[in-house]
C-alpha cells in the first residue's frame, strides 16, 4: 500500500509541470486583483495620492506582493492606465456596432470615449514615461494594439455596410485616437462637459466615410453635371 501511495496521487501532485501551471495561474489572478484594486484609487487620487498600502488593503494583499509583481508603484500605475484604455477601446467598438451610417458610427465612438476618464488616465501614464523610459515599452505596445484593433474594427464596418472610407483604416484609427486624446485633455483643462467634448470631437473629426446611398447620389449628380455640360457644349 505504501508503494501505491508513492506512485499514485503524490506523483501527480509533485509533477513540476502541474506546479508551474498552478503558480502561473495564481500569479495571473493576483496581478488581476491588484490591477482591479489600484485602478479606481489611481483615478480618484492620482499617483502621488495613492499609497502602496492603500492598494494592498483594497486587494486584501500584502504590499510586498505589489513590488513582487510590478516592482514599483509607477509601473503599476502605467499598467492600470494601459489596461483601462484597452477596455475603453473594446467598449467603444461594441457601442458602434449598431450604427448604420458613417455619421452614426463616428458619433457612437465619440460619445463612448468622452463619457469615460480612461483617456485622461492614460495621458497621465504617457507623461510619466517621459521621465521613466523603462515604462515606455508597455505604453508603446498599448498604442500599437489600440491602433491595430481600431483599424480592424473600422475596416470590418466599412466592408459590412459597403461604405466608402475617406481614409485608409489604419490612418482613420490613428487619427481618431489622436483627436480623442487632444480634445479630451484640452477639454479637461477648460472644464468642458462630456457633451461638449463629444461635440468638439465630432467637429474636428468631420466626415470619416460615405454610405452607399451617399455615394450613389454623388454619382447621379456627377452624371447629370456631365450631361448638362455636354449639352451646353453641343
Amino acid at each position: 500500500m505504501a508503494e501505491k501511495s508513492v506512485h499514485g496521487p503524490l506523483e501527480a501532485a509533485g509533477d513540476p509541470k502541474h506546479a508551474a501551471r498552478a503558480t502561473r495561474s495564481a500569479g495571473r489572478k493576483m496581478r488581476s486583483l491588484l490591477l482591479d484594486a489600484a485602478s479606481p484609487l489611481f483615478r480618484e487620487r492620482g499617483l502621488s495620492g495613492t499609497a502602496i498600502t492603500d492598494i494592498a488593503a483594497a486587494a486584501d494583499a500584502f504590499p510586498s506582493q505589489i513590488t513582487y509583481y510590478f516592482r514599483t508603484k509607477e509601473a503599476l500605475f502605467v499598467e492600470c492606465a494601459c489596461r483601462e484604455l484597452l477596455y475603453l477601446a473594446r467598449a467603444t467598438e461594441q457601442a458602434a456596432l449598431k450604427a448604420r451610417t458613417p455619421r452614426d458610427y463616428t458619433r457612437a465612438l465619440a460619445e463612448t470615449v468622452t463619457a469615460s476618464d480612461s483617456v485622461a488616465f492614460f495621458a497621465e501614464a504617457l507623461t510619466l514615461t517621459r521621465r521613466r523610459q523603462d515604462l515606455a515599452p508597455l505604453v508603446e505596445r498599448t498604442i500599437e494594439r489600440l491602433h491595430g484593433e481600431g483599424a480592424r474594427a473600422y475596416a470590418s464596418q466599412v466592408a459590412r455596410h459597403g461604405w466608402r472610407s475617406l481614409r485608409a483604416p489604419d490612418e482613420s484609427s490613428r487619427r481618431f485616437w489622436a483627436v480623442a486624446i487632444g480634445v479630451i485633455l484640452e477639454g479637461y483643462a477648460k472644464g468642458r462637459s462630456p457633451d461638449e467634448l463629444c461635440a468638439e470631437m465630432l467637429r474636428v473629426l468631420g466626415e470619416q466615410a460615405k454610405s452607399a446611398s451617399d455615394t450613389a447620389r454623388l454619382r447621379l449628380v456627377d452624371e447629370r453635371d456631365a450631361s448638362g455640360s455636354s449639352n451646353e457644349e453641343g
